[in-house]
């Protein structure tokens, strides 16, 4: 017989299944993703880090577990929320059942859940905490999901960046990029690394005067969890990059973060963008994208229309939230969605090879 979980919202909505994953209690933001695949690069992407995924698609761990789809060292989210979990896989190159691995990680879940109603309700009602139990009983919930701290004005980066920093491609490559690690995906390295970058990635706390002394010939700020408003010491960072004169390159909290660094401000969002399947348009060349996307934070609309040093290069079609910006001072632009996608989409790979285009045009001058 299966062990019985509960999944309580903060607004009190509580909705019972059954137990995936480690026994036990976790709370975080509840948030769900629409990608059809890729779910354990999901669950590995330092961005989501102290929330809790609800995965739209309805059967989940059909194709086991590997260490090679990892996007980071390990598990990052705080729980899972499935419909139909596998628990027997059928890739023959998966190592483990991905019940196997959420123990392992010791992830907390729930399976059985009717995740169709669940995201309908995060649409309309918005992102909030939310906490998954299979060993307290409901009554106990309402008062452990009070100790769960808010995403808003939450600073994550300095808990999951690397502890020192590495390196990552060939050393005798043409060009140097420092690389802040915010929460980095693995494939973004590996990104730049595979167009002839080699990358030194430096823990999020570091100095921008520490990073120029490796005289790198770019920067690039990543991806990562949290609130970007409150991040006074990366903010100080990513403005000196700016007053470098380097060529800057930024995604998701990079780009979040080369705007609050360039007079513009952020906000939360109702319940984020999250999914493998989100349009975007170039405004520069007037085509589309499908994007991979995976952020509860936004650049205003309106700060941008009044900062003349700020353009605007991209915008989502769903909402026409901002999706991609650029200096027109400087050589720096960022995106709010990710390029280095995988298993997918891959339409905005483009940008990894504008970057090393800009540092090449730099260096001739």
């Amino acid at each position: 017989m299966q062990k019985k979980a509960y999944l309580l919202l903060e607004d009190g909505l509580l909705v019972e299944g059954t137990a995936i994953g480690k026994i036990g209690t976790s709370g975080g933001e509840i948030c769900f993703n629409t990608g059809m695949t890729g779910y354990q690069e999901i669950y590995t992407d330092p961005s989501y880090y102290g929330q809790i995924i609800v995965n739209t698609t309805s059967h989940i761990g059909n194709y086991g577990a590997r260490d090679e789809e990892q996007e980071s060292v390990g598990a990052q989210i705080a729980g899972l929320v499935v419909n139909d979990f596998a628990k027997e896989f059928s890739r023959k190159s998966a190592k483990e059942s991905l019940q196997g691995y959420l123990e392992k990680k010791g992830i907390v879940g729930i399976a059985d859940v009717d995740t169709r109603m669940l995201v309908r309700y995060l649409r309309s009602k918005g992102t909030m905490n939310a906490i998954i139990s299979s060993e307290l009983a409901p009554e106990k919930l309402m008062q452990e999901i009070k100790k769960v701290p808010s995403m808003d004005g939450l600073e994550l980066s300095s808990i999951v960046t690397t502890k020192e920093a590495y390196f990552v491609g060939d050393k005798d490559a043409p060009i140097k990029v420092a690389v802040l690690d915010l929460g980095i995906k693995k494939s973004i390295v590996e990104n730049l690394a595979s167009r002839g970058c080699y990358c030194k990635v430096f823990p999020a706390k570091t100095s921008f005067d520490e990073m120029a002394a490796w005289k790198p010939d770019g920067y690039f700020i990543s991806n990562g969890p949290g609130d970007p408003s409150v991040m006074d010491y990366a903010i100080k960072t990513v403005t000196k990059t700016l007053d470098s004169d380097k060529p800057v390159f930024g995604i998701c909290l990079g780009h979040q973060l080369l705007a609050l660094a360039s007079g513009v401000s952020t906000y939360k969002m109702h319940h984020g963008h999250r999914g493998l399947n989100h349009p975007v348009k170039n405004l520069i060349t007037g085509k589309g994208e499908m994007t991979s996307q995976n952020h509860g934070f936004a650049v205003s609309e309106k700060d941008i229309e009044k900062n003349p040093n700020v353009e605007v290069t991209h915008v989502h079609l769903n909402d026409n939230t901002i999706m991609g910006i650029r200096r027109k001072d400087k050589k720096a632009f960022s995106v709010q969605y990710h390029p280095e996608a995988s298993p997918g989409p891959h339409d905005s790979r483009y940008l990894f090879d504008d970057f090393v285009a800009m540092i090449k045009e730099d260096a001739k001058k």
